[in-house]
């Protein structure tokens, strides 16, 4: 999760920039002059540990390992394991775990709580898997995002999943979503402590959206120590002491935002906003000038405008967008697809169905494509192209 703190006003604006900043693999072409301050680095990270060591996301109680021991058996295959444990997950007669985007839960919370994000689901099966003797690690994947407005912030979620190997050649991906869109071929497996992080970045963001700032602060600063090159909490905590009047250190880590993630929109726009504030309008005005050279060589750009165009029914400016974005990126299905809803309203039934069909041959072609709105578990029988084709870009988790 990350914030930013854009006018209503401009709030069509920033969805489209919201877009560009998760799923682009391009940088914005913007020199910003900064160094990192010794002095400044310092104060945000100052720990020398972990500062909630008593806080484990993936600890299970005796009550979780004795459900899992009831129902799931060492002497299965793997395979058998992994799908004994996603009933467990979502199964009527088990814990049957409910879509919640507003809380982050541990293991054990999850458990309890019956509900929660990807991150608090993935929490809770990582750590049944791993009992249960099946390989799993937390993973990525980028998607067109989606967001909502709380109070006066914008939340922009991201997504996670788990994976394993069964061998070489076999893999599965288990998922927790509401109905979403992922970009296609896209994904990173991360390390326990980078999903730790994330943790602690979404307990910061909760405690931003609430007002507590100081809390945020303890948060966003102990996901920095476990991961000092995650943007979004570079950025989050931007955010936070921009509520307290701390400019400086705002300006600062809004700065290592970017620096650490260089098609960071987000952080960009949180520094004209910075800028605006401050009085300082020419530097606010390059900024957005970079930002604008950035979105119109970002296919996923054009798609979010052509989105909005079909939703105002401006049939013909959708079509001019969505023709513009396959023409930046030809391997996109979603691309063929929206443009072809354009080319069925305007009652072209031709051209629609050869965009429907050359979505169908993209889709066949890469048959491993996963899509989470459709199965919760997908077992892959060849190596996944899955991958992480752009891992310079902005995770902005659930």
């Amino acid at each position: 999760m990350t914030i930013t703190t854009k006018s209503i006003a401009l709030r069509t604006g920033f969805l489209l920039l919201a877009c560009v900043s998760v799923l682009s693999c391009r940088n914005i072409g913007l020199d910003t002059g900064f160094q990192t301050d010794v002095g400044l680095h310092a104060q945000i990270i100052s720990q020398t540990e972990d500062a909630f060591p008593d806080i484990d996301p993936l600890s299970l109680s005796e009550e979780i390992k004795q459900l899992v021991d009831s129902q799931v058996s060492r002497r299965e295959s793997e395979q058998t394991r992994v799908e004994k444990l996603q009933n467990i997950l979502y199964g009527e007669e088990f814990l049957y775990l409910q879509y919640d985007d507003k809380k982050t839960h541990t293991a054990i919370e999850a458990f309890h709580a019956r509900r929660g994000n990807c991150l608090s689901a993935m929490n809770l099966y990582v750590a049944m898997a791993r009992y249960a003797g099946v390989d799993a690690k937390f993973q990525t994947v980028r998607v067109q995002p989606s967001w909502d407005r709380r109070g006066n912030l914008l939340v922009i979620s991201q997504h996670i999943n788990a994976t394993g190997r069964f061998n070489a050649n076999r893999s599965y991906v288990v998922d927790f979503t509401p109905e979403i869109a992922l970009q296609q071929l896209t994904s990173r497996a991360i390390s326990d402590r980078e999903a730790r992080a994330l943790y602690f970045n979404n307990l910061g963001v909760e405690a931003l959206v609430a007002a507590d700032f100081q809390q945020s602060l303890e948060y966003f600063k102990n996901a920095l120590f476990l991961n000092p090159e995650l943007s979004i909490s570079w950025n989050n905590i931007g955010t936070a002491y921009s509520r307290l009047s701390e400019t400086e250190l705002a300006e600062y880590s809004y700065q290592m935002a970017f620096n650490t993630d260089r098609s960071s929109v987000t952080a960009v726009n949180n520094l004209v906003k910075l800028y605006r504030n401050n009085g300082q309008q020419e530097l606010a005005q390059d900024y957005e000038v970079a930002i604008e050279r950035f979105n119109n060589q970002n296919p996923y750009f054009h798609y979010a405008r052509g989105a909005l165009a079909l939703t105002a029914n401006n049939l013909e400016s959708a079509r001019v967008s969505f023709r513009r974005a396959l023409r930046l990126k030809r391997e996109e299905p979603d691309f063929y697809t929206a443009l072809a809803h354009v080319y069925t309203a305007l009652g072209e039934e031709e051209e629609a169905y050869e965009l429907l069909e050359s979505a169908r041959q993209l889709l066949a072609r890469n048959a491993e494509i996963y899509r989470p709105s459709e199965d919760k578990l997908r077992i892959i029988d060849r190596d996944s192209i899955l991958r992480d084709s752009s891992p310079g870009l902005s995770i902005i988790f659930q």
